[in-house]
């Protein structure tokens, strides 16, 4: 699909949640539109595979005919259902009854059917336990459909979705089924759902240029970047996963087998639902991924928390934009947490160290970790001071990147991106100010492909350019007291011009008997 097809697929999604979510914010209407979205996906996905599967058994209907092919088959073979939807999930992993697909709901709306909403109910409950192996418990959770948002009586409320849902089908109908469009289209709508409505759904957004930025750092090989990409990543981990882009764009970098097993972690209910949505969305099995509704500061998740070495879950890439300066409530048991206690506890007033030092924790000895935060962790005193120090000492900090202020829908201000490794072959530090590479928008600005290249190659071969990279020693950076704020070691600023005093005045009298009347 050409960006054009997609920006326009996009712009009439768009325009129909814009149209139709009347009073309803766009968060809340966000989450409709979206899961609709995915049922349309799941549902394509599903019948494209009968149809493969079914063969010349599969039904032909007539263009008046409004069943779907699906439905016929099974009122015609009700002793062969049980075997066939054993042998579907073994093909594409789960299934859908022939009610609840997107065609069968998509038509009740068509003709206004009195029973929609609970066909729909029916529906999102099936696929949350019965469709996959694995259940998706919750997966519709934040889409209450008898919300009065959508109207105070059930006729409103079913009249109501039987308008969006018929918009809907007739919007996409108008492109290509090809899966991969929705998966696209997805995306393109959670960030303009993050633009449209601000700080809120912004959080848990990262702009797909930045996002790709760290993941074609994570993909190079860690030793030696210069070499190229990695063939294969065995394990990924984002904790602060959001919906999922960041960690689609790793894939995307690797190709559809380029990675063993993708692992997320979310502590926001809806954004956790958007996650696992997303990559079902995009063609990730369901025992192709894990994302876990927790939080990563707790270390909640029982499969990260194993206390025996021996058994640690560790990953070639680790990936995260997590909330930045959170606030947090750090406690004498977290003091001893295996990924603390060699570093101290981040400050109560802001936890980006303790994101960071949990992710670096779960960092292989051969993989790399690039994690966005505010530009205060390079330079902030107290116990961030030591940690900073120690990470240096270690030698595991590898890069510093300085990017341009007001990227993110959240904030405006400037952020860092800063790549980790537990053994770097350079013993210096590789600072990269990119502050001033980029196109500037109304609300928020915009690294251009050309600027996300440059910032990638300069890690890459670790080239050194005046006034935007440079590689700086140990030495130099103690000097500095292990501060790592860029501007110190690339500066951006111009050379002032030396005035001479005295060829301007010089000029100034001739200007004087030029211009100016004698008396």
């Amino acid at each position: 699909m050409t960006e054009q097809d997609l920006n326009k697929l996009g712009s009439t999604l768009w325009t129909i949640a814009d149209e139709l979510r009347g009073s309803m914010n766009a968060d809340d209407f966000r989450d409709y539109m979206l899961s609709f979205l995915f049922l349309r996906y799941l549902s394509n996905n599903y019948e494209t595979s009968v149809e493969k599967a079914l063969g010349s058994d599969y039904p032909k209907l007539d263009a008046d005919d409004k069943r779907t092919p699906l439905s016929v088959w099974y009122a015609q073979n009700p002793d062969d259902v049980t075997e066939f939807e054993k042998d579907m999930r073994r093909k594409v992993h789960y299934v859908i009854q022939p009610e609840y697909l997107w065609s069968s709901i998509a038509e009740l709306a068509r003709t206004q059917n009195d029973d929609l909403l609970n066909t729909l109910e029916k529906g999102f409950k099936y696929i949350e336990d019965k469709s996959f192996d694995n259940a998706f418990q919750g997966l519709f959770s934040e889409i209450n459909l008898n919300s009065e948002k959508l109207g105070k009586k059930y006729t409103d409320r079913n009249a109501k979705l039987c308008t969006i849902i018929a918009k809907i089908a007739l919007g996409i109908a108008q492109f290509s089924t090809n899966n991969d469009v929705l998966g696209d289209a997805y995306e393109y709508l959670i960030g303009q759902f993050a633009s449209g409505s601000g700080k809120k759904a912004g959080e848990f957004y990262t702009p797909q240029q930045i996002s790709t930025i760290l993941s074609e750092i994570v993909t190079l090989d860690s030793q030696d970047p210069a070499t190229g990409k990695k063939t294969k990543l065995d394990k990924v981990l984002d904790f602060a996963c959001g919906s999922g882009s960041l960690l689609l764009n790793i894939r995307k970098q690797l190709g559809t087998h380029g990675i063993g097993k993708i692992y997320g972690q979310e502590t926001n209910i809806t954004t956790y639902n958007l996650a696992r949505m997303n990559m079902l969305l995009h063609g990730v099995k369901d025992s192709e991924f894990e994302i876990h509704h927790g939080d990563s500061l707790l270390n909640d998740w029982d499969i990260l928390n194993e206390m025996n070495p021996a058994k640690k879950l560790e990953f070639d890439a680790v990936v995260a934009n997590p909330p930045f300066s959170y606030r947090w409530e750090p406690t004498d048991a977290l003091a001893e947490d295996f990924r603390f206690k060699n570093y101290g506890l981040a400050p109560k007033s802001a936890a980006d160290f303790a994101f960071l030092l949990h992710g670096f924790h779960f960092l292989s000895e051969q993989g790399t970790m690039a994690i966005i935060l505010p530009h205060g962790v390079l330079f902030r005193g107290g116990v961030e001071e030591r940690i900073r120090t120690k990470l240096l000492k270690d030698g595991h900090i590898d890069t510093v990147i300085g990017l341009p202020a007001n990227l993110f829908f959240s904030t405006g201000i400037p952020v860092c991106i800063l790549v980790l490794k537990k053994c770097k072959k350079s013993d210096d530090v590789l600072f990269i100010n990119a502050s001033e590479h980029f196109e500037k928008g109304k609300r928020q600005n915009r690294l251009l492909n050309e600027n996300v290249k440059k910032i990638v190659e300069t890690y890459q071969y670790r080239k050194e350019e005046e006034r935007y990279s440079r590689r700086v020693s140990m030495d130099e950076i103690k000097d500095n007291d292990f501060n790592l704020n860029i501007s110190r070691y690339v500066s951006i600023a111009q050379d002032e011009v030396e005035i001479d005093l005295k060829v301007v005045n010089s000029d100034l009298i001739e200007i004087e008997k030029k211009y100016c009347c004698k008396p």
